[in-house]
């Protein structure tokens, strides 16, 4: 597994990822066009992917903007390998070097996402967007878990 910098050439591949998952599923793929992407990673943030025989099986993208996690996904056929806690380390360990500003991610209920982000010590705040889990971690509680 080679883990490093989303660039734009990734795109595609990350689409297709996003679009695999079975949970936080997107109603409309259309949602989230490339162009979104690409502001994403290279203006409002940054991305990180895991590549396996130069196929992307799993990205994070983190926004400085909104201060929050934009995406953390991993193909259904990568699951519990542990791509998920690296791509989530290498993109938060990334978020409070460049700022010591609270960040925020919003999940779908009763998912395995859910589990994850409390299992990494994020905490619940609210209720987010339709119906999402708001989480939130401050840069005190991620430098004692590193």
């Amino acid at each position: 597994m080679i883990y490093r910098e989303a660039a734009i050439r990734d795109i595609a591949q990350i689409q297709f990822v996003r679009n695999a998952v079975k949970e936080n599923r997107l109603s409309d793929p259309a949602l989230v066009p490339d162009k979104d992407v690409a502001a994403y990673i290279t203006n409002r943030g940054k991305g990180w992917v895991c590549e396996v025989d130069k196929r992307i099986v799993g990205f994070s993208i983190v926004d400085l903007v909104e201060n929050n996690v934009w995406a953390l996904f991993v193909h259904p056929d990568f699951e519990a390998l542990g791509i998920g806690k690296k791509l989530h380390k290498l993109m938060m360990d990334w978020y409070f070097d460049q700022t010591n500003k609270k960040i925020w991610l919003g999940t779908e209920p009763k998912s395995r996402a859910e589990t994850f982000y409390r299992m990494q010590g994020w905490k619940e705040v609210g209720i987010h967007g339709k119906g999402e889990i708001k989480f939130e971690m401050d840069f005190e509680t991620w430098s004692a878990r590193t």
